[in-house]
């Protein structure tokens, strides 16, 4: 189950006006193509390290844990402070985890779904009895300032949850993952320049498609239908994708969580984030049925149903 989630955003705040002038662009043309009024950005001496154990430590409390008790810390990361070593050893040690095994999970904006994904099978093969799942993501340190096709859209910041033994109902269910190599050159960062590229029209004509479909698959597999799902809480890409998918689906906008306007794109930490934003507005109660999606570069993307079990 998940018994609890922190969160670490920057504290340095950037409101449209600063980019679209730099883009040559207006507020209005942000908002319309992205959902997005505002963003965190670290400052350069900021480390993904910190703002993952941030989260990971607040996760932890929250949950009642203590570090010494965590058999695993995963990190889904595409921004890592160093290419060696991973983040999660790093923040392992920060931690005081002095248990647990660490490694970082690379799937893009999928990656918190994936090491959920992982952690999870963990736990259901008897392999550890507590796991520390962490998506942090500083996408500024990619992006093209420049590029009107990303530079509004990324941003940064971090969230961790807290996985326990426990039975499903009351844990989470089968936990649906997908890829499409086809897709690749969509959206990808060449290791010679560092910064991310996006075809645009194509990635929300694919997330669209993915996370309806996903939903759907992770539904199924939970044996539930749609309309016992309380809140769906996909991964924070675009407004327009979260419009897309609740239309396709046929889902109340009140169920659809959309927090993208006051953080942004923040890749493997959207999830996390969103859930700890859904959480404080009290859209989010425990026992309820959650749906998470994400869809990444790769292509990949994935989805399951979890029932909140944390406080």
């Amino acid at each position: 189950m998940v018994s609890s989630v922190g969160v670490s955003l920057p504290p340095t705040e950037v409101a449209n006006d600063e980019i679209a002038a730099r883009l040559g662009v207006s507020d209005e043309w942000i908002v319309r193509r992205t959902g997005i009024k505002l963003r965190r950005v670290a400052e350069p001496e900021e480390r993904l390290a910190t703002h993952a154990t941030i989260a990971a430590a607040q996760a932890l409390e929250r949950a009642g844990v203590e570090s010494e008790q965590v058999d695993l810390v995963l990190v889904a990361t595409t921004t890592a402070d160093e290419v060696l070593p991973n983040a999660a050893p790093l923040v392992a040690h920060a931690l005081g985890a002095t248990r647990a095994g660490a490694f970082d999970i690379g799937a893009a904006c999928t990656g918190f779904i994936s090491a959920l994904a992982v952690g999870t099978a963990q736990i259901e093969a008897g392999r550890a009895r507590r796991v520390v799942v962490v998506g942090a993501d500083l996408m500024s340190r990619i992006t093209d300032p420049k590029d009107r096709s990303t530079a509004a859209v990324f941003a940064d910041g971090a969230g961790a949850v807290v996985l326990s033994a426990t039975d499903w109902p009351g844990g989470i269910g089968p936990i649906v993952l997908g890829a499409d190599g086809e897709g690749a050159d969509h959206i990808f960062v060449e290791r010679r320049e560092g910064l991310i590229r996006m075809r645009g029209h194509e990635t929300f004509r694919e997330a669209v498609a993915r996370l309806t479909l996903a939903t759907l698959q992770a539904v199924r597999a939970a044996a539930i239908r749609l309309e016992q799902v309380d809140l769906f809480v996909y991964h924070q890409a675009n407004g327009r994708i979260l419009s897309a998918v609740g239309e396709r689906l046929g889902l109340p906008r009140t169920r659809v969580v959309d927090c993208i306007g006051q953080f942004g794109n923040t890749s493997a930490a959207t999830l996390p984030l969103a859930l700890a934003f859904s959480e404080q507005r009290g859209l989010l109660r425990a026992g309820d049925r959650v749906l998470l999606g994400a869809f990444g570069a790769g292509f990949t993307w994935g989805a399951t149903v979890v029932q909140w079990g944390a406080q």
